[in-house]
């Protein structure tokens, strides 16, 4: 079947997904949080607008706010849009946030968003996942596991043609 004009609009339940957090970091523990957004923040989501790259996670006066996460104005919102960046609250549970805040004073963890997305297509969702930074020589190791893998693929294939 050939695609329709509406198969190439992205749904509501495609998840934002922070594809540099696997390659700059090792993940190890995760936890999925809602966000306190305005309405047009959320329509701007619905589009599939938004960029998680650079966004990280902090904890002030025993709440979580995530940084960086940047959700372009909503372009029919008129006078009442939203800055594009600014610092947005995680709601977490109270045991959840003294675990991520001793792991991040003792063990010198960092916390980054992975996933943004729509649970039950009404709320708001995001993974963070508590992560320690790569050194180089890891992600070196990880650039070249995935071309081994690629050309062990490659040659599958071609093995397969003949």
């Amino acid at each position: 079947m050939g695609k329709t004009k509406k198969d190439d609009k992205p749904r509501g339940t495609d998840p934002l997904i922070n594809k540099k957090a696997k390659f700059n970091f090792e993940l190890l523990d995760s936890f999925e949080a809602g966000v306190v957004l305005t309405g047009s923040e959320v329509k701007s989501l619905r589009e599939k607008k938004g960029n998680l790259t650079d966004c990280f996670a902090k904890i002030r006066n025993g709440e979580v706010f995530l940084e960086n996460f940047q959700i372009p104005p909503y372009k029919n919102g008129g006078y009442a849009n939203h800055p594009e960046i600014r610092p947005r609250k995680l709601l977490l549970k109270a045991k959840e946030i003294e675990k991520i805040d001793r792991s991040i004073k003792e063990k010198g963890l960092v916390l980054v968003a992975t996933r943004c997305f729509f649970k039950n297509n009404r709320l708001v969702k995001i993974d963070v996942a508590l992560a320690k930074p790569k050194k180089l020589y890891d992600k070196r190791d990880d650039i070249q596991k995935k071309e081994a893998k690629i050309d062990m693929e490659r040659a599958m294939k071609e093995h397969l043609r003949k």
